[in-house]
């Protein structure tokens, strides 16, 4: 019996009418190696079966404890069946990226249904050239972006012959007693105050590295006050201005997406970096920021200090195997967004993620999930509410940036081979309406962005200008020896 834990849950907590939060990615394969020559719903449902064993977050479905007393725990489906998971859509053939992008945003959109397992797989044929694309969404109460792409992983193979795998060896779970989870409730709401406080002694330490409570008055001298308390007396290196500018990005969000993706060369994006003394991670923050730049400035929108983004990073120890959960917390990042020169966008985008990572290492890996743990499970009903006013008040970021490794060397689903993976992932009223993921596969960094049309009118564009931003990077370092 596995419970979630108090960030899991807080995923759940944070739906509402104009936010679902899944991630999700689309693979756009050739079917043409397959030994049939297609990729039929047929074929997916029987790969799907054989092994969804070997991730439980295909299993799993969400056992609610009576008048959300606590956190719901994880428990198998009686009723599971595949209908309820895997659909085909089929476009009007050709179909180019503009209508696979829509149909795929409007998917993206759509809530789960938490009466099952929290996942849909999609099979979109019609695309030109005989492609075929499959959009896979998982909610974020199960996965995080690691765990997410290592649950696809169980589903591809290195070569069109799909590989042998082993049946289940364990029984499935147990479903959670009633008893158990009241008993469970009861317990965690007598101990809920001394743990609420547990968490904000060891959150408090690192007040000045949180969005919105760093801008406070006072939030540097308290945590440092708290580091004393605790026997933590290693300097913490100081952070830039956390301060949020106002941005046509921000505010409260509707239920519509829009999806844009596009993919631009790694060995080019590793040039830069090496040209810099860069990471990858680096490059990409910086393409973000010139392609954020053009776009606002279009706009008569550009502010005149950094935008403010929060990059996920995975905290999952070497070798966890327990998938069914987030594993992860956040670095805060200004962007120079304000820096016109590129040269000096790329030098100050290397130092602002310099002095993220620097402070980052020293600090506990766990302060988003000590965070959630303050609010007792009845609480986080309100979250919604919480999240739509602070949006409007004091938001604590622009957007969110991530940016997920994946394996450089070909794969195959049910025999085709994918030649692209476009990430997507969640839009809320607190995070705003633009989200940038991108996925490295196969030689090439694949970027989803997934827009809420009341924030960002036209997501291609910001696509096009996060090309132009690789276009310019690999003219300014084509002559560049790496350092």
């Amino acid at each position: 019996m596995s419970q979630l834990t108090a960030l899991d849950a807080q995923f759940l907590s944070a739906e509402s009418a104009t936010t679902a939060a899944h991630v999700a990615g689309v693979a756009v394969l050739d079917p043409s190696c397959a030994p049939s020559g297609t990729i039929t719903r047929e074929r997916l449902a029987a790969l799907l079966l054989e092994r969804m064993h070997l991730s439980p977050a295909l299993s799993l479905r969400v056992a609610e404890v009576p008048f959300g007393l606590d956190r719901p725990y994880w428990a198998p489906d009686p009723a599971f069946s595949i209908d309820h998971h895997l659909f085909e859509t089929e476009l009007d053939a050709p179909g180019g990226d503009r209508q696979l992008a829509e149909t795929v945003a409007r998917l993206h959109a759509r809530h789960l249904d938490r009466d099952h397992p929290l996942w849909e797989m999609h099979l979109i044929t019609g695309l030109s050239g005989g492609r075929v694309a499959v959009y896979t969404k998982v909610h974020h109460a199960a996965i995080d972006g690691v765990s997410g792409a290592e649950t696809l992983a169980t589903l591809l193979d290195l070569s069109p012959e799909p590989r042998s795998v082993a049946p289940p060896s364990c029984p499935p779970p147990q479903p959670p007693h009633l008893l158990d989870m009241l008993a469970g409730a009861a317990v965690r709401t007598v101990t809920q105050p001394v743990q609420a406080m547990r968490s904000l002694v060891r959150a408090a330490g690192d007040l000045d590295a949180i969005p919105v409570v760093a801008t406070l008055p006072g939030s540097k001298l308290i945590a440092r006050a708290a580091r004393l308390v605790s026997g933590d007396e290693r300097p913490r290196p100081d952070l830039p201005s956390l301060a949020v500018p106002r941005t046509p990005l921000n505010g409260p969000i509707s239920g519509e997406r829009r999806f844009a993706y596009g993919s631009v060369p790694l060995k080019e994006v590793k040039h830069a970096a090496k040209c810099y003394g860069m990471s990858v991670n680096d490059i990409v923050m910086a393409l973000c920021a010139s392609a954020l730049r053009a776009w606002l400035d279009e706009r008569d929108a550009l502010p005149d200090q950094p935008l403010i983004a929060a990059v996920p990073v995975a905290v999952r120890a070497a070798g966890a195997k327990d998938c069914a959960r987030n594993q992860i917390s956040t670095m805060i990042i200004p962007m120079p967004t304000h820096v016109a020169d590129t040269r000096e966008r790329l030098r100050a985008t290397a130092e602002a993620t310099s002095a993220a990572k620097r402070r980052f290492a020293m600090s506990p890996a766990t302060w988003l999930h000590e965070l959630c743990a303050m609010l007792p499970a009845p609480i986080s009903a309100l979250t919604p509410a919480v999240f739509r006013l602070a949006s409007v008040a004091f938001p604590p970021i622009n957007l969110i940036i991530s940016n997920v490794p994946g394996p450089q060397f070909p794969l195959y689903l049910c025999g085709g081979r994918v030649l692209s993976y476009y990430p997507m992932s969640v839009l809320t009223d607190l995070s705003g309406g633009v989200n940038i993921t991108c996925f490295s596969y196969d030689g090439a960094l694949d970027f989803g962005v997934v827009a809420c049309p009341e924030h960002v009118d036209d997501v291609w564009r910001l696509m096009h200008h996060l090309r132009a931003a690789m276009d310019d990077l690999t003219l300014l370092t084509r002559d560049l020896a790496p350092v």
